[in-house]
């Protein structure tokens, strides 16, 4: 039910190197987190400000982050206020992100900052700093032309990490003006650049007022867009007498172990170490007693001293990324901590000592190994967990056993296959196969016997064997390997190519002749030799291990949370939603059950629009399945998120519905009134001894089973669209396809090399797996022997995640000479049996199946029998008349040439229709000079009957369009063209006879 929109998205989630922040507001998922970006949180003694004015955050963004093509300075970070310390969170890692994505610090000043690139000079006149007010300091490395001293040095504040090697102007401007320099509070350094981060180190203890300072990599980016690191190995000893230094950021460097200088700074309250190279703190860090916040992210730390419990100050510890296998049972001494962060480690379990935390509201401990929250936490009533990707309430597995020596890895022999190679062969030193279009097979040595020949082939999804989970989406096409039969000795591991899913998990499903079969599913990236596109990334695998050959075919489906319930009782927490649980009680169950939880995400706007009323929400739908199926003995008690935008102040309770749905009848029920539904703020909870579906509503509207089964059968569907294209190089060559809309423009624009045709089609619905068919009219003809043929049409299975294409060679019907235009009509086959029933009623046209036409050319052959390419021709065309204004069509095409890419803009003043630009622009999408002409000359051809003037009016769209530079040329060769045609008039004597009619006939 999950729409294709949300299965891709342009940005890759694995590929992030950004440095962002996530800002996650109460009450939200990870998922709804509001990525922004480097943004300062102002420290003010508490724990940093969660939240933060989103539209700030994007004035900060677009005054810090210049454009690294436009600005020498690249990427920068700005200074801290003189009034407070700045404190800047690590980025918060949502599924799937990459961990090396993460936090820049950057300034809540964005006034200062927009300053840098205010001058076009860089003379750097010291005239009210020293005494040598005339003279003009120099420096090396010289600063970018766009910035000014002043604007880095102020009172109390220098930052020079906004252009590369900033770092060396430091040791310059000490002894240029020392005075100066022993006020700073506020000092920003790169350290991307050793000589010049060593050098400024020299200068620092003379800094004794010293505040705030930010020693740090990741503010510049090679030329592949890659951030540059941070070289800082240590600090000297002689940073210890900064003994007013509050902030420091030592962020995106190489520190192996923490300076010791530090461990002497009393004052110290801020102190970041994200992206480092710790592997240890020290032992007597304890020291750090007026430390408040203390970030350790994407370290390599595999343990904590005990004396961390001394911070007794500390309110934000953040050590997610790391190794951590166990917490000290001293961390419980952290009275005043508020928010702990511990995702992204290798904890099992958490030690009772944290329920002694009273102060803490935000424990964050996604993606770890923990299978049981301790009831000491329970004592905390306003602690919010995050427990996503967390084995809660599964047994606890046996390590796996180290690999025997003699079964040691090695190096097995590489074969790459080409798309005609559809057979191979395998020895017992085993392979490992790498086929078109990015599948792997592994074959370890000793999986054979004998040398065997294999074979591959990629299979059409048909309808009748492919068979899909009700919310299951198909990813790959199914791929064959044969022979059936054999039986290896050891596993072989198949990879299937997958495109990207959001928010779904995905598995390799295996056909044994009669049934599908989800098989264990390891995702990885493919091997960085072998890509699905030459020059590109490798593709994403989904990997399993088989003893036999078969059929094999990539899947995505919501996320399975599942669980065992013995008569102990037992808790299931959704890690897709953490906000749904199923709380299952002592004797509920006579005997162990599996239990299967899945949630799907609803689109709350879609819902209102399919069932007409606006203030209609929804929960997310709840897939509650089990074994054996049978009621259970005691009430399970279920909690659901609200609807959105409801809250238990808020709700009306008369207009809450919960529905009960049988997957099996497709149809829903209100039991509403069957159940006892308790509201808290954000939550409904209710106890149910039946296992289904379920789905809470919150709408005015009287809500009946009908109406939700009619929504859901419509959320299933997937609005597309067709596209007809010939190939330029060969007319005769045309390529289908239907893709969901989403997909369209970045399809188009992809094959606009070397395809050309009409525009996509309108908007048609359809359902995952739903037949279709193409068929060629009005003098056009293919060949019906193709399998995939029926009745003359071309037959297509629809899937939402594949690519849905044919290319086939169409010719002209018996009979026709000549350029042929015909058209290609696109079908439904039968309809589905669970369509509803006001969708089929929609069906537009005389026949009921029919979707959509769209119109081709077949251009006429010449007696070679090849296709005759027309080029673009126009008709002799001249504009105007000579009294009023003239051009002629040298004149225009001269224009023609100078309007390049404002050719829109002046179309829209000319009067041309956004429908035309479009189709215009869609036409001629490879050739700007075709376009350009096409546009302008159409607007001439029309001007024939408007009358005279059209020059003039020429004249004032240039004019209007911002083209004074050709508005000016046109009046000039008007002014031309109208003295010649005076003069012409005067040596033939038709002007003085037309004065002396004129004067006879008053």
């Amino acid at each position: 039910m999950e729409r294709s929109s949300e299965e891709e998205a342009p940005t890759d989630e694995e590929d992030g190197d950004q440095a962002a922040c996530l800002i996650r507001t109460p009450g939200r998922s990870e998922d709804e987190e509001v990525k922004v970006t480097p943004a300062c949180k102002p420290f003010t003694g508490g724990v940093p400000e969660p939240s933060m004015d989103i539209l700030a955050l994007r004035l900060c963004r677009g005054l810090v982050h210049q454009d690294p093509e436009k600005s020498e300075t690249g990427p920068t970070s700005g200074v801290m206020s003189e009034s407070q310390t700045e404190v800047v969170e690590p980025e918060r890692d949502a599924p799937s992100v990459s961990p090396s994505s993460l936090v820049e610090t950057c300034s809540p000043s964005p006034s200062s900052l927009s300053s840098y690139f205010s001058s076009k000079h860089h003379h750097l006149d010291l005239s009210s700093s020293s005494s040598s007010s005339s003279s003009v300091l120099s420096l090396t490395p010289p600063l970018p032309p766009s910035v000014e001293l002043s604007a880095l040095l102020t009172d109390t504040k220098l930052t020079l990490d906004v252009y590369k090697g900033g770092a060396a102007a430091l040791p310059l401007l000490w002894g240029s003006v020392p005075g100066q320099l022993r006020g700073l509070q506020y000092l920003r350094l790169g350290s991307e650049d050793q000589p010049a981060v060593d050098a400024a180190l020299e200068v620092l203890p003379h800094l004794t007022e010293l505040r705030s300072l930010a020693v740090r990599g990741h503010c510049f980016y090679d030329s592949h867009g890659d951030p540059l690191p941070g070289l800082l190995t240590t600090l000297p000893t002689s940073v210890s007498s900064l003994s007013d230094l509050v902030h420091l950021d030592l962020s995106f460097n190489r520190l192996s172990c923490l300076p010791s200088c530090l461990l002497s700074l009393p004052v110290l309250t801020s102190l970041l170490l994200c992206n480092n190279h710790l592997s240890a703190l020290p032992p007597d860090i304890g020291q750090l007693s007026s430390l408040t916040y203390l970030s350790l992210l994407g370290n390599e730390l595999v343990s904590l001293p005990q004396s961390l419990g001394q911070l007794q100050a500390l309110q934000t510890l953040d050590i997610s990324h790391n190794l951590l296998q166990q917490l000290p049972d001293e961390i419980g001494s952290l009275e005043g901590l508020v928010k702990l962060e511990l995702s992204h480690n290798k904890l099992k379990q958490l030690p009772e000592s944290m329920g002694s935390l009273l102060a803490l509201r935000e424990l964050v401990i996604y993606s770890n190994d923990i299978r049981l929250i301790p009831h000491c936490l329970n004592k905390l009533p306003l602690l919010k967990i995050d427990v996503r990707d967390n084995p809660l309430g599964r047994p606890p597995t046996p390590p796996p056993l180290p690999p025997a020596p003699n079964q040691a890895e090695t190096k097995v022999q590489e074969l790459h296959l080409g798309c005609n190679q559809h057979s191979f062969c395998v020895s017992s030193a085993g392979c490992h196969v790498f086929l078109p279009g990015g599948a792997e097979l592994l074959f370890p040595p000793g999986c054979l016997v004998t040398t065997t020949r294999l074979k591959w082939v990629e299979k059409r999804p048909e309808r009748k064997w492919v068979r899909l989970e009700e919310h299951d989406t198909l990813l790959s096409r199914p791929l064959e390997l044969s022979p059936h039969g054999i039986t290896f000795l050891k596993p072989v591991e198949v990879c299937v190519p997958y495109h990207r899913t959001k928010r779904r998990e995905v598995v390799v499903q295996k056909f044994d002749g009669g049934s599908w079969s989800t098989l264990p599913t390891v995702l990885r990236r493919g091997s960085e030799g072998h890509s699905s596109h030459p020059g590109g990334r490798p593709a994403r695998l989904a990997c399993c291990s088989v003893s036999q050959f078969s059929w094999f075919m990539a899947v995505s489906r919501p996320v399975k949370d599942s669980c065992s319930v013995t008569p102990a009782g037992a808790l299931l927490v959704s890690s897709a939603d953490p906000g749904v649980k199923l709380q299952f009680p002592p004797d509920s169950t006579l005997q162990t059950r599996s239990i299967t939880l899945q949630v799907l995400q609803v689109s709350v706007s879609e819902v209102q629009a399919l069932c007409g009323d606006p203030q209609a929400r929804v929960s997310p739908l709840l897939c509650l399945s089990q074994t054996p199926s049978i009621d259970f003995l005691q009430p399970i008690k279920v909690q659901i998120p609200l609807p959105p935008g409801v809250t238990g102040h808020t709700v009306d309770t008369s207009c809450l519905h919960l529905l009960h749905g049988d997957p099996t009848a497709h149809t829903w029920t209100d039991i509403t009134s069957q159940v006892s539904l308790d509201v808290t703020h954000l939550y409904a909870i209710f106890y149910i001894t039946h296992f289904s579906w379920y789905w809470l509503w919150y709408t005015t509207q009287r809500c009946v089973g009908g109406v939700v089964r009619k929504v859901y059968q419509r959320l299933k569907q997937f609005k597309v669209q067709f596209l007809v294209l010939q190939r330029k190089t060969d007319p005769s060559q045309v390529m289908l396809q239907c893709l969901p809309s989403n997909k369209v423009e970045s399809r188009v624009q992809s094959l606009s090399e070397r395809y050309d045709g009409p525009q996509p089609s309108d908007l048609c619905d359809l359902l995952e797996g739903e037949q279709f068919f193409a068929g060629f009219e009005k003098g056009l003809d293919i060949s019906t022997e193709s399998p995939d043929c029926v009745a003359g049409r071309l037959c297509f299975v629809f899937y939402s995640s594949m690519k849905n294409l044919k290319e086939v060679y169409i010719c002209p019907d018996q009979g026709q000479k000549g350029p042929v235009r015909g058209q290609v009509s696109f079908y439904r086959g039968e309809i589905p049996s669970n369509l509803p029933e006001e969708v089929a009623r929609k069906r537009k046209g005389p026949d009921s199946q029919w979707l959509s036409t769209l119109p081709l050319r077949l251009p006429a052959l010449n007696s070679e029998n090849n296709f005759i390419m027309e080029e673009h021709q126009y008709p002799p065309l001249n504009l105007g008349d000579p009294e009023s204004g003239y051009l002629t069509e040298a004149n225009l095409l001269s224009i023609s040439l100078q309007i390049a890419k404002d050719w829109r803009v002046i179309g829209i003043n000319l009067g041309l229709s956004y429908q035309e630009l479009d189709r215009i622009q869609f036409k001629y999408r490879d050739n700007l000079g075709a376009l350009v002409l096409e546009m302008l000359f159409r607007w001439a051809r029309g001007q024939s009957s408007a009358g005279p003037g059209a020059a003039s009016r020429l004249v004032a769209a240039l004019m209007e369009s911002g083209r004074t530079d050709l508005a000016e040329e046109i009046e000039n060769i008007v002014s031309i063209g109208r003295r010649k045609y005076s003069e012409s008039l005067r040596r033939v004597g038709l002007e003085e006879g037309s004065s002396s009619l004129a004067e006879a006939q008053q």
